[in-house]
């Protein structure tokens, strides 16, 4: 029988039987099932991602028309990482003009709203500066990161200490604290930087810091779309299941400790934000066609269900795609192909 050519979750080649491949992809759609409670994938479905990886085409891609909006988070971090340039605006430039980029994101080194207070006129200053230099929509970026509210570097005891403690309570009303002192933080950079001509604010990695994180983003949409009807907002998740690190946070009644992405959507919505990035993370352990598979059962009924536009994060470590610096074309371009057409993504 002839080996199928694929990769594992952390980028290296591996040979599958079709047997094999068949076997990695119903145990992942069985894992997604139990944890999640989402619906198994059809046998259609679970044909075409066995097709899929069959194709010995080292590309592959979506039919002519049925193409989706390309969205990127921290893009003058991304070019800056691999030293290529030290000005923001050009790598913007960069992202659009030669990369293709359908929306572009101005973001700060450090890419949290909390050190943004001190340096925000700076950052107004290089927006209007970018809205000059590119036509693409342009969003500022940045993350809630409720881990730089704790001490020392910020006013409120560490949970993480206190919890081992057995000082839960202590720990809950440090959270509850943070995500107060978040809001206000992510309130004032986004109305600041909308006011400079940014359109749009994208809250990035939300829920790093589990449902505080998550209430937090909820709570500062809501206050901004509110105020700003027309202020578009971006929420892209930290991982595909909400922490439940105070394990008692609600939003709108409901409880937001153990969300999968279809849930994660709906709430987003309540709060007003305009595009949602779902979120699923890759095993290393397993196969690209585990990975897909899995993540495809899991983001599915988010695509389906979702009012607003789902742009679901792909890139290293998460959608399927290997965690690896530099991520093979081959099994990213599947991961791509199969979530536009099995999920009813509107972008990625």
């Amino acid at each position: 029988m002839s080996k199928i050519f694929t990769r594992m979750g952390d980028g290296s080649p591996v040979e599958l039987t079709e047997d094999e491949l068949r076997m990695d992809i119903d145990d992942a759609i069985q894992n997604a099932v139990d944890k999640a409670g989402v619906p198994p994938l059809t046998q259609e479905e679970i044909e075409y991602l066995t097709d899929l990886f069959k194709r010995t085409d080292r590309f592959v891609g979506v039919p002519r028309g049925k193409e989706v909006i390309m969205s990127y988070d921290a893009a003058t971090l991304k070019i800056k990482r691999h030293s290529l340039l030290e000005d923001r605006v050009s790598a913007l430039m960069i992202y659009e003009k030669l990369l293709g980029a359908d929306t572009l994101e101005l973001c700060h080194v450090d890419y949290s709203f909390k050190p943004l207070k001190p340096i925000i006129s700076y950052e107004q200053a290089t927006m209007e500066q970018a809205l000059y230099s590119t036509i693409a929509p342009l969003f500022y970026g940045a993350m809630p990161n409720l881990g730089l509210y704790t001490k020392p570097d910020g006013p409120f005891p560490n949970p993480m200490e206190l919890l081992p403690m057995g000082k839960i309570k202590e720990g809950r009303a440090a959270y509850e604290d943070m995500v107060e002192a978040a809001i206000k933080d992510i309130v004032f950079a986004s109305e600041i930087m909308w006011e400079a001509g940014a359109d749009g604010i994208n809250f990035d990695t939300v829920g790093a810091q589990g449902d505080p994180d998550f209430r937090a983003s909820l709570l500062a949409a809501e206050q901004l779309t509110k105020k700003y009807p027309d202020m578009p907002i971006e929420v892209g998740m930290a991982g595909e299941f909400v922490l439940g690190m105070h394990g008692e946070m609600t939003y709108d009644g409901e409880r937001l400790a153990g969300m999968y992405p279809a849930d994660q959507c709906r709430l987003a919505e309540k709060a007003g934000t305009a595009i949602f990035g779902p979120v699923v993370n890759t095993n290393t352990n397993e196969s690209t066609p585990w990975n897909l598979a899995r993540t495809v059962a899991l983001i599915k009924p988010c695509g389906l269900s979702a009012k607003i536009p789902v742009h679901a994060n792909m890139g290293m470590g998460v959608g399927a795609v290997p965690v690896t610096d530099y991520p093979p074309v081959d099994v990213v371009s599947r991961c791509s192909k199969a979530l536009v057409e099995l999920c009813g993504l509107d972008g990625i």
